[in-house]
């Protein structure tokens, strides 16, 4: 089944069109990765697909239900009670970890799941729990996000996303801020999500990690998909392009 399909993603800020044409799906319990340098709308993708930015053409697609249609001239949103159904089916963890600093660890996994889900303190804090022991932070549960180190900051946003229960996980380039000694402790945190079979959709510079954990990778320039394919197909494309990109991060 699939969990989300974009057709004909178009997206511009002012006269700067960022997606032109871009149209992609992710099946239940595949990851699919999106490389491509700075600048050739990955983070736009992500960012519409969210609903953090609205479309200004093409169809997006929750499990089969209808988020944005496209009518010709423009991408229409469905009802806000929809809307709401479709926030429900996503997690998304950005570069910069965005968690509230006057909030513990605990109150920040906990606080969406008592506001959204409007679950019960006890609850809450049973869920949360559970997620911060998986991922190794049961001991930082009424620490402040100034007093942990980037990776733990971002396994703390990791496990706010995973509370909800979502369909699927988004990643923006979850490692980026991060120093490159902390980087694989986050990597080890997807890797293990992957092999739950966790569906996920992840914007990364990583070659390497996309390589290995990845079902799929597209790789994107100028506002469109220049390829896509398994990872094996795609790290040994012909194309000189691709070729150029993937050995500068291998290099």
């Amino acid at each position: 089944m699939k969990v989300l399909e974009i057709n004909h993603m178009k997206k511009s800020f002012g006269d700067l069109q960022v997606i032109s044409d871009i149209s992609l799906s992710v099946e239940e319990g595949e990851v699919l990765s999106i490389i491509g340098p700075s600048g050739s709308g990955k983070s736009t993708v992500l960012r519409c697909a969210t609903m953090l930015e609205t479309l200004d053409g093409g169809d997006l697609i929750y499990s089969g239900q209808y988020i944005a249609t496209d009518d010709g001239e423009k991408s229409v949103y469905c009802a806000k009670s929809e809307l709401k159904k479709a926030y429900r089916q996503f997690g998304l963890v950005f570069q910069n970890f965005n968690l509230f600093p006057h909030y513990s660890v605990l109150k920040n996994v906990m606080d969406p799941l008592v506001c959204v889900e409007k679950l019960s303190k006890k609850e809450a804090e049973e869920r949360a729990m559970e997620l911060l022991a998986k991922l190794g932070l049961e001991d930082k549960r009424d620490a402040y996000p100034c007093q942990l180190s980037g990776g733990q900051q971002q396994r703390v946003s990791i496990a706010r996303a995973l509370a909800m229960q979502p369909k699927l996980l988004f990643f923006d380039e979850p490692t980026s801020a991060l120093d490159p000694e902390l980087t694989g402790e986050v990597l080890k945190v997807i890797k293990e999500l992957a092999k739950e079979k966790m569906t996920m959709i992840i914007v990364t510079h990583e070659m390497q990690f996309a390589r290995e954990i990845s079902d799929r990778i597209i790789f994107m320039e100028g506002g469109v998909i220049v390829e896509e394919g398994a990872p094996e197909a795609l790290f040994a494309t012909e194309n000189g392009r691709i070729k150029d990109f993937i050995g500068k991060f291998n290099a």
